[in-house]
């Protein structure tokens, strides 16, 4: 892109950009996101850091369109019990799930985050124990319904399976990642990308490339 504009850009400085502005693409698109779906696809798929694989969980509707988005460096009931909190708390305060070691409470959810998303009728996960466990626990702590279906269902989580596959195109010719931090700054913009991609933002069609130009240098102040 910057050759054919007769532009000479280092690699570092694209790396620099994406760290900055990813993260901010994400935030700034959040409030434009289109309503979803109440039946949930759930399922993680694997990051390599420093030649150490993490887990990327993530969250479809039935619809195909993305949910939620959580890197962690662990695959357990703990890790899944965060990521269910950040997709039933769409405005999450921090960042991943590294970082949340409070124990899961209706007072812990209450200090770090506001409800935005509405509540799921089904979650569709794969034979993961760890599934089973987290949603128990969310409902004992009375975060989540009690006439929330939990249902593990292979075939259903097809979808999700497949939409994974746009996380490794780009992550794969890279060979990894080499801090948590910047590894999820990036998957940040990764999803943010293929939401807008998706036709998930207000006012922006699936595959209208110019409202996805045009959308982006609205919420950065850019000028046409």
């Amino acid at each position: 892109m910057m050759v054919e504009r007769s532009l000479s850009v280092d690699h570092t400085t694209i790396y620099r950009w994406v760290q900055h502005y990813a993260p901010e693409l994400e935030k700034r698109c959040r409030p434009h996101l289109k309503t979803y779906n109440n039946s949930w696809r759930v399922d993680e798929t694997y990051i390599k850091i420093k030649k150490v694989w993490v887990y990327l969980y993530r969250a479809v509707d039935s619809d195909g369109n993305t949910l939620e988005f959580l890197l962690s460096p662990t695959r357990d009931a703990e890790a899944a019990t965060h990521f269910f909190l950040k997709a039933l708390h769409g405005a999450c305060s921090v960042p991943h799930a590294r970082l949340l070691e409070e124990p899961v409470s209706q007072s812990t959810v209450s200090a770090h985050l506001t409800i935005t998303t509405p509540t799921p009728r089904v979650i569709n996960v794969d034979k993961n124990a760890a599934y089973p466990k987290a949603i128990a626990d969310l409902k004992a702590a009375g975060i989540l319904p009690e006439h929330v279906e939990l249902r593990q269902v292979k075939y259903l989580n097809n979808i999700i399976e497949q939409d994974h596959r746009f996380i490794k195109r780009l992550t794969k010719p890279g060979m990894g990642f080499f801090s948590f931090e910047t590894a999820w700054r990036t998957l940040q913009g990764f999803e943010m990308m293929n939401m807008l991609r998706k036709g998930q933002i207000q006012g922006v069609a699936k595959g209208d490339v110019r409202g996805q130009v045009e959308l982006v240098a609205k919420l950065f102040g850019v000028a046409a």
